[in-house]
């Protein structure tokens, strides 16, 4: 999807537009299990799927053709993982000018960094991610991101789905 296809973004302001940030996991299929029992019949709601794939460093790998072959095959996990998603919305009876997926690719600090720019963009009032289930002391040396997404979200709601 393009930022043409977003039509009136003031009439965006008066839909409910949900930004589903995932990926592969279980924690992800469980989020959008989530809005699909939530928000299902309400032909006012369009939920957005996003998969980000972050931009490895340069010397990250050895050659790069390694690094072409990851890309592609993260490219095609998440693309499968976007269109089982996309599945699972419609057969709760979503509409499918009520669901758009966006597989990005690029450069970014964080991916919470980059869903909340996503959000902002595209004028979500609801971001649901899935939480990864790590331990605190795991949190508090890697990260997390759906944590960050939760502090630093502004203008919108967040859902953190186990």
């Amino acid at each position: 999807m393009n930022d043409a296809q977003f039509g009136d973004l003031a009439q965006r302001d008066q839909e409910r537009h949900l930004l589903a940030a995932v990926d592969e996991s279980a924690n992800s299929r469980r989020a959008v299990m989530y809005l699909a029992d939530f928000f299902y019949g309400q032909p006012e709601v369009f939920i957005t799927l996003l998969s980000i794939i972050p931009e490895p460093s340069a010397d990250f790998f050895a050659t790069a053709e390694e690094m072409q072959t990851w890309l592609e095959e993260r490219r095609a996990v998440l693309n499968k993982a976007l269109l089982d998603y996309r599945l699972i919305l419609l057969s709760a009876g979503f509409a499918e000018q009520q669901i758009s997926c966006r597989l990005l690719e690029k450069k970014c600090n964080s991916i919470s960094e980059a869903i909340l720019e996503e959000q902002d963009k595209l004028r979500c009032c609801i971001v649901a991610v899935g939480r990864r289930g790590l331990s605190h002391n795991e949190e508090f040396i890697f990260g997390s991101t759906s944590s960050r997404v939760l502090h630093h979200a502004r203008n919108c709601a967040v859902l953190v789905v186990e």
